[in-house]
């Protein structure tokens, strides 16, 4: 069984979110849990999903939550 590689996914897990966007867990959930709505997660029940592409534009505009340079980022350079 192939294992799916998260730059080819449309939606995110937290987790995975944290992972490829190599960003501060504490910043990233305190985000997710601010109160306000956000454009780049969905709800699947009672899981949060992150849209990568919509994560990636709020991460352009929002670069204060970026550990450093996310793998997508420096490909584009």
């Amino acid at each position: 069984m192939k294992k799916t590689v998260l730059e080819e996914k449309d939606f995110l897990n937290p987790e995975e979110a944290i992972v490829y966007f190599k960003l501060s867990r504490r910043k990233f959930y305190k985000l997710l849990t601010d109160g306000k709505k956000k454009e780049f997660m969905a709800m699947y029940g009672s899981r949060r999903l992150i849209i990568r592409t919509e994560f990636e534009k709020y991460l352009q505009k929002h670069s204060e939550i970026r550990r450093r340079e996310p793998k997508w980022q420096e490909d584009r350079d």
